[in-house]
């Protein structure tokens, strides 16, 4: 801190990027290390195997669910019972598939993510281990359960296809930043920094989600998306975190206080 006629003046934090640049540099930031070796070899065709598999149980499972879901929401084998019930039946699978990728992609695949991500742009950063499996894998149920309910209410709305579209997005952007900024921070942060990074850059993750959502409704795409997501919101949230920690050296350093110590 400098000093103005014995008044002590702090210097200023790091500088953080506007919301709309920040989400911009990670989105860029992700490509190259979407199509990395190691992502493609070790994520990538994991990920699309299983989509794969997805496939293989829709074509099978479609039908017969769609038989019966006819036969019990809408008690009957009709027509148009038969024709609401399949495409009913459609969108059950199409779900399950994506919530499967992104499940995934958060629980298991964001560890091979965030080292790559970590050792492309930031080597130097401390890992402080503020999160765990368990917390992973908790934090995806959590998500998954707050966001089912809420995606069947949206069906309401199909009836207003631009409402519908609207509020899915919304809803999906909420679903990308609470399953990834999680496992993004997990490695690299204390558990006071998850905390003080998650509630600062609330506003951009959810901006980053609402960039990514609109690849959550086109087909196939919405298989691969997630590895993306969750690339971007690493690159997202380490930076946040990097800008945090040089804010925090430079208040202690100006006010001669011990600056935070990492391993």
């Amino acid at each position: 801190m400098g000093t103005d006629r014995g008044v002590r003046i702090a210097s200023p934090p790091a500088a953080r990027e506007s919301a709309p640049r920040a989400v911009y540099l990670a989105l860029a930031r992700a490509l190259p290390v979407l199509f990395s070796p190691r992502i493609l070899a070790v994520v990538f065709l994991p990920l699309l195997g299983a989509a794969v598999l997805w496939t293989i149980v829709a074509w099978f499972a479609w039908g017969p669910l769609a038989r019966w879901l006819s036969a019990v929401l809408l008690g009957g084998d009709g027509a148009f019972s038969l024709f609401a019930a399949s495409a009913f039946a459609a969108l059950l699978l199409m779900l399950a598939a994506v919530l499967t990728v992104l499940v995934a992609v958060a629980v298991l695949a964001m560890p091979v993510i965030v080292d790559s991500v970590a050792d492309r742009d930031f080597p130097a950063l401390a890992k402080l281990r503020g999160g765990t499996f368990v917390g992973s894998v908790v934090n995806a149920a959590t998500a998954i359960a707050l966001y089912f309910p809420l995606w069947l209410l949206t069906l309401l709305l199909l009836a207003l296809p631009p409402i519908y579209v609207v509020v899915s997005l919304l809803l999906n952007a909420w679903l990308n930043q609470r399953l990834f900024r999680y496992d993004a921070l997990a490695l690299h942060a204390g558990r006071d920094e998850m905390r003080a990074v998650i509630a600062g850059a609330r506003g951009r993750c959810f901006l980053l989600g609402l960039a990514l959502a609109p690849l959550s409704l086109i087909p196939i795409v919405n298989l691969l998306a997630p590895i993306y997501a969750g690339i971007a919101f690493t690159c997202l949230c380490l930076d946040e975190l990097a800008t945090n920690r040089a804010g925090a050296l430079a208040v202690a350093a100006d006010g001669n206080i011990p600056p935070p110590r990492h391993p």
